[in-house]
């Protein structure tokens, strides 16, 4: 019996050939917000090694939603073309593409994380693009001591912002995306909004959960609105950030989500506040599953799961046991880009090494009928 983790899905019109779906993994690599042979590289191998749905990383839907020097963009047209060749050479490796569409908000203007990961400092090289960055928030706080103070977002400026997104989405079905996920988590623009901490507004998109959540299911009509309908809408969403925004207010916002033609709710956590949030103190393999079970099962939706999922049979569990109907496999197929074909054979799953290309499976397959591939050897055995 083929495990489930390995049975194809299907989620609106697209078919995934199986659960495994690679999440948005920044590289901030681009240049001139434009993608480079890194970012093929980079999602080409997650595609050949058997993964059913490959993110690209969250990409801007205007310039000042801009994180950093090297995030991706789809703020006008002449991105299309450039991100029309990921989505092909993805799609070319037996993976369905997928983008993220984002807005850094407060915590724009920030530095990579092997670069500190905190306020970008202006330099000689940055200063053109640091002085132009319109750093923007639900509210004039800042995200954390030492971060720059956002301007607070103008009533009539956010209208053109909704547009900016359901633009963005027209711009990747046209570039051939088969699956798009609205990013709000993580403590971006949209759970910025969302959070009773960073939203201090006194008009319609602040007090009240309703009021703070309308951004959010703005945002998603203008997107579907220009998101073709046969195909699959995601959101990412923190269930709990431990900032006044948690699961009970999740689960309510996924209910109308769905109604507003979302498919898959991404479960994460944190991000909304420079704090360590609580669960992070305590990691354990899936600590983040109980929030995508929660979800599914009060909110009647498809859910995603993330967060150390390290192992084929502990995917497996997640989904035999309905917690999730995704499992994202985010640094662990960093690791090794072949975890489909990896997992499938340590379930014994003989077409495991049909995951992965036969310029890849062939090779492979004959090593492991030699006795190699996690197998000790002979060699091996007698060291000792």
């Amino acid at each position: 019996m083929t495990p489930l983790l390995f049975s194809p899905i299907d989620l609106r019109e697209v078919r995934l050939r199986n659960r495994i779906v690679v999440p948005p993994l920044h590289q901030y690599s681009a240049r001139q917000h434009l993608p480079t042979d890194w970012h093929l590289m980079h999602l080409g191998r997650f595609a050949a090694g058997g993964a059913g749905l490959v993110f690209v990383e969250s990409t801007k839907v205007e310039r000042r939603g801009h994180g950093t020097l090297g995030d991706l963009a789809l703020w006008d047209d002449a991105f299309i073309a450039p991100m029309a060749r990921l989505a092909g050479f993805i799609r070319e490796h037996g993976a369905v593409p997928g983008i993220q569409l984002g807005h850094t908000g407060r915590k724009a203007r920030t530095s990579r994380p092997w670069e500190g990961d905190g306020p970008m400092p202006r330099t000689d090289e940055n200063a053109a693009e640091w002085d132009a960055w319109d750093i923007v928030g639900p509210s004039a706080l800042a995200y954390g001591e030492g971060w720059p103070v956002p301007r607070a977002l103008a009533l009539d400026e956010i209208p053109p912002l909704v547009s900016a997104w359901g633009q963005a989405a027209r711009r990747a079905d046209e570039a051939g995306f088969d699956v798009l996920e609205v990013h709000g988590a993580h403590g971006y623009l949209i759970h910025q909004f969302l959070s009773p901490e960073a939203n201090q507004r006194t008009d319609a998109y602040g007090g009240s959960d309703a009021n703070r959540r309308r951004l959010a299911i703005e945002i998603v009509e203008s997107v579907r609105e220009h998101w073709p309908a046969h195909k699959p809408l995601f959101m990412r969403l923190s269930i709990e950030d431990d900032a006044g925004w948690g699961p009970e207010q999740n689960v309510a916002l996924a209910r109308i989500l769905k109604t507003k033609g979302v498919d898959v709710i991404d479960c994460t956590s944190g991000g909304v506040s420079s704090r360590v949030p609580t669960m992070y103190r305590a990691l354990r393999y899936g600590y983040q599953v109980p929030f995508a079970s929660q979800v599914r099962r009060d909110a009647g939706i498809a859910t995603m799961a993330v967060g150390l999922i390290i192992h084929g049979d502990q995917a497996e569990q997640i989904l035999q046991e309905g917690h999730a109907d995704l499992v994202a496999i985010g640094r662990e197929i960093m690791h090794n880009p072949n975890w489909p074909m990896d997992a499938a054979q340590k379930m014994g799953l003989a077409t495991a090494f049909d995951q992965v290309p036969r310029q890849s499976g062939f090779w492979l397959e004959s090593r492991a009928r030699r006795g190699f591939g996690g197998v000790p050897s002979t060699w091996q055995k007698g060291m000792g």
